[in-house]
C-alpha cells in the first residue's frame, strides 16, 4: 500500500476511501477558513470540490491563507486553489466558480448535487441563504463563525448554533436562524472573546473595519470544518 492516500486508508479503511471518492463537497469561501478545508479535503481523497469565491489574492492574504503566496498574487482565489488540489490529486474533479454566493446569485446553484456544504464566507445574509437552501436540498452543512480578531486556536468547538456563547457573529447567526425556523445547524466556533486591533487597517477602500488575523487561527477552524465533513461523509 504506496498510494497518495494510504497513510489515511490505515486508519480510515478501504471502504471509507471509496465514499470520499465518490463524494461531491462545495466549499463557499476559500480564503483563509475555507483554503484550509480545501487543502485537508483534497489531502483526504474527496473526489469532486466546487470552489466558490470571487476574490483574488492579495498580499495581505500571504499572513495567514494557504492558496496565498508570491506567485499566485492576482490570481482569482478559487483558480490558485484549483491549481493546488490539482497538483495533490490530478483526479479530483475540481469545479472553479468565480462569483460571491449572495441572495441575488443562489439560483445558479442546485444543492442537491452536493453531498456536503462548506460555509466559509463572510456575510451573514449570503450565509443564510447557504443554510436554508441547504436544508430545502437535505443536503449537510457546516458554518464557519467568525474567526476574526482571535489569537487562541485551541478555543474553537464544535456544537449546534444554539448550544454557542461569546462569538458575536454566531450570536446574530442564532437570531436569524431562529426568525427564519431553522432548527439545528452545525458551527465551528471560539468562545474566545475577539481581539480589539491595535491599530486600524489602512485599506481606505474598505468602509467597514477589517479584523485582524493570524496563520494560526483560520487555519484550525478549516481543519476542524474538514475533519467534520470527512467523519460525517464515512459515517452517515
Amino acid at each position: 500500500m504506496s498510494g497518495a492516500f494510504s497513510r489515511t486508508e490505515l486508519l480510515l479503511g478501504e471502504e471509507a476511501m471509496e465514499r470520499l471518492k465518490n463524494a461531491r463537497v462545495a466549499v463557499f469561501g476559500v480564503g483563509g477558513v475555507g483554503g484550509y478545508v480545501v487543502e485537508a479535503l483534497a489531502r483526504s481523497g474527496v473526489g469532486a470540490l466546487d470552489l466558490i469565491d470571487n476574490d483574488t489574492v492579495a498580499l495581505s492574504n500571504l499572513n495567514r491563507q494557504i492558496i496565498a503566496l508570491r506567485s499566485t498574487v492576482g490570481m482569482y482565489k478559487v483558480d490558485a486553489a484549483k491549481t493546488r488540489v490539482l497538483d495533490i490529486n490530478p483526479d479530483c474533479i475540481v469545479n472553479a466558480r468565480r462569483t460571491f454566493y449572495l441572495p441575488e446569485t443562489a439560483h445558479e446553484f442546485d444543492f442537491t448535487q452536493y453531498d456536503y456544504i462548506v460555509d466559509a464566507i463572510d456575510t451573514v445574509k449570503g450565509k443564510l441563504e447557504l443554510v436554508e437552501r441547504a436544508k430545502e436540498a437535505g443536503t449537510p452543512i457546516i458554518c464557519s463563525m467568525g474567526a476574526g480578531n482571535k489569537l487562541d486556536p485551541a478555543r474553537f468547538e464544535v456544537a449546534d448554533i444554539y448550544q454557542t456563547s461569546v462569538c458575536p457573529l454566531a450570536r446574530v447567526m442564532r437570531t436569524e436562524c431562529r426568525k427564519r425556523g431553522i432548527r439545528r445547524l452545525k458551527v465551528v466556533y471560539s468562545k474566545e472573546p475577539p481581539v480589539r486591533p491595535l491599530k486600524k487597517a489602512e485599506e481606505p477602500s474598505v468602509r467597514r473595519d477589517i479584523p485582524g488575523s493570524t496563520a494560526f487561527v483560520p487555519s484550525a477552524a478549516g481543519l476542524i470544518i474538514a475533519g467534520e465533513v470527512i467523519r460525517d461523509l464515512i459515517c452517515p
